[in-house]
C-alpha cells in the first residue's frame, strides 16, 4: 500500500511532493462529509478526458505543468500552469485536464459527496439510475 506520509492527530498534514503515489491510481487523502482530498499524478502526454464532478472542486498543482480546458462556456477558454496553479471548478462544471509534462496535483471536493454524487444517493435512486440507464441503452440500440 502506497505510505500516505501524513501526520496523525488533531493537526494532519502531508508532505504532497514525498508521497508514494503512482499514475492512475488516485489516493485519497483525507474524507469527511465537509470534504475529501485527494493526490492524483497524470503522465505526460495523457490526460483526464471531459468530465465533470458534482461538487465544487480545487485542483492544485503540485509539480509539473497542465493545460485545463474549461468546455461548454465558450467565455471560458484553458488556463496553463506550472506549480502552485490554483483552478476551481463549479459543481458540474465540464472539463478536461492534460499534462504537459509528469504533474502531480491535488483535488479538494466539497462537499462530500455532492448532491447527485452515486455516492449520496439511497439504493432505491440508485436503482432508478440504472433503471434510466438501461431504457436509454435500449434505445440508442
Amino acid at each position: 500500500m502506497a505510505s500516505t506520509d501524513a501526520t496523525e492527530g488533531p493537526l494532519k498534514s502531508w508532505k504532497i511532493s514525498a508521497l508514494d503515489t503512482s499514475p492512475h491510481e488516485p489516493q485519497v487523502l483525507s474524507s469527511s462529509d465537509e470534504s475529501r482530498a485527494i493526490v492524483l499524478e497524470l503522465p505526460a502526454g495523457e490526460s483526464l478526458d471531459e468530465h465533470e464532478v458534482h461538487e465544487r472542486a480545487w485542483l492544485i498543482l503540485v509539480s509539473g505543468e497542465l493545460v485545463v480546458h474549461a468546455l461548454g462556456d465558450p467565455s471560458r477558454e484553458s488556463v496553463e500552469g506550472g506549480p502552485g496553479l490554483l483552478v476551481e471548478f463549479d459543481p458540474g462544471e465540464r472539463h478536461r485536464v492534460e499534462a504537459r509534462s509528469d504533474a502531480r496535483f491535488v483535488l479538494i471536493l466539497t462537499p462530500w459527496p455532492g448532491k447527485g454524487h452515486p455516492g449520496a444517493l439511497t439504493l432505491e435512486q440508485k436503482a432508478h439510475v440504472r433503471e434510466r440507464a438501461a431504457e436509454q441503452n435500449a434505445q440508442s440500440d
